[in-house]
């Protein structure tokens, strides 16, 4: 090439570009598929693509914090006699022992206490310090039935059947071996320090009819008091949350594939699900057309992050959200006072997703008790309480500007979207029009 030739400045491929070209060079080094915790990195349409059109001369807002905006709702009344009552319509995610501390999980029920909310157990059944620092916990029945039993029904405020998960729908849940340690072992019945993978499906049942069947026995096994609960993950929302109803589900748990998870295959996290805006109005329209919104309870989540989010979600039809990887960043994860000890993990604070190895410097996805001391329960629990405390007061600034008096009186009509991929998928209008992508002529 002549010197005086203009050089051309290389362009790396958009297809091939640096982290899939690291991805190759790993698969080809190892013969093994990546495996990793937390949710899709990959851009996904998201509840930030909606705006809410807060109230003017058409419509009337209320006034600051003077006028009231309730944030109260009850989960279960349909069928139990003993419903949930909580004070904001924000809870918290299914998270295991095992996957996580016991400090973590203690420091998830304080928070939730001190807040107003229920907690989950997550795969691998109920600590006595999640029960104990719990005032109101749910009771994850998965596929595994790790640690099940029927004394931890009754002990539980509520029953989640499991039946996918946000992150891999269809596949199931994995905890690496150097998680498993004494007590894990002897709570899931599991070999120590071998790796572990949860089954897929339940082992009891094919179909909605045996749902219905295992609804009902366990409302035998708890006196017909606690609410059930059927988490579904973000796939076809629609048949699912009709078939959760008509086998008998008090609460509808949708989960969108931005929702993390301890550990799984990274090409499941990416590439199985829907995002959680394409999932809610679907899971509302089924609830709707079967007469159950509002009777059964919509709860959403899946990369839930601020009061905004939950406004909008419940503006969709939601009635409430749950957060998991948000809470834990409450409680200190990924915090960069660590990020000497994630540089030498070969990570960053803000990229750390290995928490399927045990090492976790926060002591939040760890084992290691030297690691897990790390964590203050009561100073972790205060942090996540202040922050679901945040997350309502932004939802109730956002509900007064749109005029409503309570978080369920947020509807569509206060909504519009800034591309068409969110107007189809929320079934709201484009920002500026009045077209809903599928729904209206534009």
């Amino acid at each position: 090439m002549d010197e005086n030739t203009p050089r051309v400045t290389p362009r790396e491929s958009a297809t091939f570009d640096e982290y899939t070209r690291s991805e190759i060079r790993r698969a080809a080094s190892t013969g093994i598929y990546d495996i990793r915790g937390g949710g899709a990195k990959r851009h996904l349409p998201n509840f930030d693509d909606l705006l809410f059109l807060g109230a003017s001369i058409s419509r009337y807002p209320l006034e600051g914090y003077r006028e009231r905006c309730g944030t109260d709702v009850t989960l279960g009344g349909l069928n139990a006699s003993k419903p949930l009552e909580l004070k904001i319509p924000i809870t918290v995610a299914g998270m295991s022992f095992g996957s996580l501390s016991g400090q973590a999980k203690e420091s998830l029920g304080r928070g939730a206490n001190l807040a107003g909310t229920s907690t989950t157990t997550g795969d691998g059944g109920m600590t006595p310090e999640e029960r104990g620092h719990s005032k109101q916990l749910v009771y994850q029945y998965l596929p595994s039935r790790y640690g099940m039993n029927p004394d931890d029904l009754r002990k539980a405020d509520a029953i989640e059947i499991v039946v996918g998960q946000g992150a891999k729908p269809g596949g199931g849940g994995m905890l690496m071996g150097q998680k498993i340690n004494d007590r894990v072992a002897e709570m899931r019945s599991l070999p120590k320090g071998i790796d572990q993978r949860s089954a897929c499906r339940h082992p009891d049942w094919t179909g909605p009819d045996d749902l219905e069947i295992k609804i009902l026995e366990l409302r035998e096994i708890t006196n017909w008091e606690k609410p059930i609960y059927v988490k579904i993950a973000g796939s076809r929302p629609y048949y699912d949350t009709a078939l959760a109803v008509k086998s008998g589900a008090d609460v509808v748990v949708l989960d969108g594939m931005q929702g993390g998870t301890a550990a799984t295959q990274n090409v499941f996290i990416e590439h199985v699900g829907q995002p959680t805006l394409a999932c809610v109005r679907p899971a509302v329209q089924a609830l709707q057309e079967l007469d159950m919104h509002r009777k059964v309870q919509l709860i959403v989540s899946g990369g839930i992050r601020n009061g905004a989010d939950v406004a909008k979600a419940m503006a969709l039809g939601a009635d409430a959200v749950a957060v998991g990887s948000a809470a834990l960043i409450a409680l200190g994860d990924n915090d960069p006072r660590w990020e000497a000890e994630y540089n030498e993990l070969g990570s960053t604070a803000g990229a750390y997703d290995a928490w399927h190895l045990g090492k976790d410097p926060a002591g939040i996805t760890t084992q290691e008790p030297e690691l897990a001391q790390r964590l203050d329960p009561e100073v972790a629990g205060r942090r996540l309480a202040n922050y679901l405390k945040v997350m309502t007061l932004e939802a109730q600034t956002i509900a007064r500007a749109c005029g409503k008096n309570h978080l369920h009186n947020l509807e569509p009509e206060d909504l519009c979207a800034l591309t068409v991929e969110a107007a189809a998928m929320a079934g709201v209008p484009l920002a500026g029009t009045s077209w809903i992508p599928g729904q209206t002529p534009y």
